[in-house]
This record gives C-alpha cells, sequence and structure tokens, in this order.
C-alpha cells in the first residue's frame, strides 16, 4: 500500500519552495502528499470546521519553525501519525532535522526503522458559567496574559480543588515539559526534560517575588478563575489560537490522553538540542 505523507508548511518563500520540491520528490517515490500551509493565529474562539489531517498518514513532515510545527500538531488533532519537524525558523526547539538534510531523513524514514518518542499534552477547558465554550490539546502551554495597557492581573488558582494563590502578575503560563522551553523558560520557569511527567505553573512578572514557578505531577486538575473586575485578559493555546477572558470564565487544564509521536533520529536527543539551542559551551578552565 502507499504511504501518504502529510506536509505543513510554514507561509515563507524558500519552505513552500522546497515543499514542492519534496512533494515532487515522494511523489517519484510511490508516496501520495497532503500539503497545507500553517495557519495564522487567529484571536477568536477555535471553531471545529472539519478541516483537520485526513486519516492514515503515514507521517507528517512539518517545514518551518516552533509555530508551524504546533499549527502542524493542531492539524492531526487525535491521530497519532509520527511527526517531524525541519528547521526552517529562528530557533527551532521541536525541529529534529535541518534544511540540508532534509531528502537525506525523509529517505530514512520512507524505507528504514526509526523511533518516536511520546510528549505530553494537555486538555483545557474553558467554562462561561455552566457552558464549555472551548475544548483544546496543547503541546506547549495554555497563556493567560493582559494587554499591553490593563493593570495586574488577578488570577485566583486551585490545584485538585485545593486554593493555591491569588496571583497578581502580568499573567500566567501553564505549560507541559515540551513547552518549559518556549514562554515559560523566558518568564523564568525551569526547564524540564520531555519524559518528566508534570505540569509546569509560571507567573509572568509577579508582582510578589515569592511567587515562583511551580511544579505539580501530571495527575493534577489546575482551576484557574479572574478576579472581579478583570478586564484585557486574553487566553491563548499554544500561541495559535486565543480569545478575552473575564471573571465569568473558569479555565480548567489536566493532562490529555492522547500524546504527540515525535520521531527521533539518532544521535539527536534532548540535551544536544538544548547546548544548542542555548548557545551552552564546555569550561574554558
Amino acid at each position: 500500500m502507499a504511504k501518504t505523507i502529510g506536509l505543513v508548511v510554514k507561509n515563507d518563500p524558500r519552505a513552500q519552495e522546497k515543499a514542492v520540491e519534496l512533494e515532487k520528490w515522494l511523489k517519484t517515490k510511490g508516496c501520495g502528499v497532503i500539503r497545507t500551509s500553517a495557519d495564522p493565529p487567529q484571536h477568536a474562539l477555535p471553531q471545529s470546521n472539519g478541516e483537520g489531517a485526513p486519516q492514515g498518514l503515514y507521517c507528517v513532515v512539518v517545514l518551518g519553525g516552533d509555530g508551524t510545527f504546533l499549527s502542524a500538531v493542531r492539524w492531526l488533532g487525535n491521530q497519532q501519525a509520527p511527526i517531524l519537524g525541519v528547521k526552517f525558523g529562528a530557533v527551532g526547539f521541536l525541529a529534529e532535522a535541518a534544511e540540508e538534510s532534509l531528502f537525506a531523513v525523509v529517505e530514512h524514514i520512507l524505507y528504514k526503522p526509526f523511533t518516536t518518542r511520546p510528549r505530553m499534552r494537555l486538555r483545557v477547558e474553558v467554562w462561561q458559567q455552566r457552558e464549555r465554550v472551548a475544548s483544546e490539546a496543547i503541546l506547549n502551554d495554555v497563556v493567560i496574559n493582559k494587554g499591553a495597557l490593563a493593570r495586574l492581573a488577578h488570577i485566583k488558582t486551585y490545584v485538585d480543588e485545593r486554593f493555591l494563590t491569588d496571583y497578581r502578575a502580568d499573567g500566567l503560563i501553564v505549560a507541559t515539559p515540551t513547552g518549559s522551553t518556549a514562554y515559560s523558560l523566558a518568564a523564568g520557569g525551569p526547564i524540564i526534560h520531555p519524559t518528566v511527567q508534570g505540569i509546569l505553573v509560571t507567573p509572568i512578572c509577579p508582582f510578589t517575588l515569592t511567587n515562583r514557578p511551580l511544579i505539580v505531577p501530571d495527575a493534577a486538575c489546575i482551576k484557574i478563575r479572574l478576579a472581579e473586575k478583570s478586564k484585557d485578559v486574553m487566553l491563548t493555546f499554544d500561541g495559535q489560537v486565543g480569545f478575552p477572558i473575564d471573571a465569568d470564565h473558569t479555565i480548567v487544564v489536566r493532562k490529555d490522553p492522547m500524546v504527540v509521536k515525535m520521531i527521533q533520529l539518532p544521535d539527536r536527543g534532548f540535551f544536544e538540542v538544548l547546548k544548542t539551542k542555548l548557545r551552552w559551551s564546555g569550561s574554558r578552565l
């Protein structure tokens, strides 16, 4: 049976040109190809439009940076097709391969055994009074963020129905281990190895310096509410979709039962990627 490959491509001339070249090459190998462009970020409630990935994909190859990869994960939904990131962006923590090795890597995936590593997702539900208005799976993070001119947000946070604290901050990040190298890292959160089963809660510029990042077990259920009179506050899922929230909303975050299967190349471990991306060097003593 012919293999069908999904291609998710960054809206960039170089990436689009390379995608056309790769699609032609794959067809000479007898493969079917489903090619789509990454969706731009949306500031609206996510809608189910039935335009996700088709069933039966052999794998998905992403040509772009981390934003394109996250868009591809959203496109896949709950399907378990392995996914490979090829760096065409500036950061590329989620990419396994570089542009120059694209064809060699894809050929290896087509004809040789390869390994995948599961990455935890979070399921985020948004309730308005007693109505669920959104339910999204995320790979990196869900972020509550105040507007540029708004006052500090007052964010009431509960873990397993127990009150944790009332964050007074510019915002709050709830992240997976995969997301610990994204926005949470910039906000002062720790780096967590992808195999560590925990959920990271990181305040953004907290008013109280004793409000520090916290790692809770992956079995925990986190509930978040805004204080009364909160204004100009946004909720975003993986930086892909978002919408305004207020004190009428309750955000519920827990581990999603489905994982993302990321293709792992030989001799490319988490620490090698970390050292390269963060430009860590060895001792000079």
